[in-house]
């Protein structure tokens, strides 16, 4: 089974990198608007939005260890290095393939700040994330994380077995999702 995780702020091209690399391993692709966007509509951007998320990605993740035959999957997410309970529930979803000695690869990306505030804008975000379409919010939550939190890890802070950091700034998907597949099958 195949896990990967990929993780980075904001717009730096996790969905989309994670379509690839979907394409490439035929693996499916859990891109975090997917369970958010399925909840919002019903409650708002509201704490039990992000439990109710929390939720039903754990019992995605519980599902997939207990089929047989599952090749694995492709979660994106953002996570506040900054904020205890992000790390803890990553960990978390982490744990339930580790627990059953699927290794999981994690992925981390990052992007300059001018490249983020480009992809917030681009088709594809805008197709499957019906949240962000409203670019004046969406602009200003990016640039508001960028002020309040840190979205990627300090230097050795991510001790994970199967850890790749990855700056995409100027790489296409395509790139992207090649260099994150060869760095794992080495």
């Amino acid at each position: 089974m195949k896990v990967f995780f990929i993780c980075g702020p904001h717009a730096v091209g996790k969905m989309t990198i994670g379509e690839v690399i979907s394409k490439k391993l035929d693996l499916p692709l859990l891109h975090n608007h997917m369970t958010l966007e399925l909840i919002q509509p019903f409650l708002g951007w509201v704490p039990a939005t992000f439990q109710l998320s929390a939720q039903f990605r754990t019992a995605i993740f519980n599902e997939i260890v207990e089929q047989s035959g599952n090749k694995g999957l492709i979660f994106t997410f953002v996570m506040a290095f900054d904020v205890p309970q992000d790390v803890e529930e990553i960990n978390g979803y982490k744990e339930v393939f580790l627990s059953k000695g699927i290794d999981v690869f994690f992925v981390e990306l990052k992007a300059d700040l001018e490249e983020r505030l480009h992809r917030n804008k681009t088709e594809n975000r805008l197709a499957k994330k019906p949240s962000k379409r409203n670019l004046e919010h969406s602009e200003y939550e990016l640039l508001e994380s960028y002020r309040t939190h840190r979205l990627n890890s300090l230097p050795r802070e991510i001790k994970d077995k199967h850890y790749f950091q990855l700056d995409v700034t100027n790489l296409t998907a395509e790139q992207a999702a090649d260099k994150i597949i060869e760095h794992f099958n080495n």
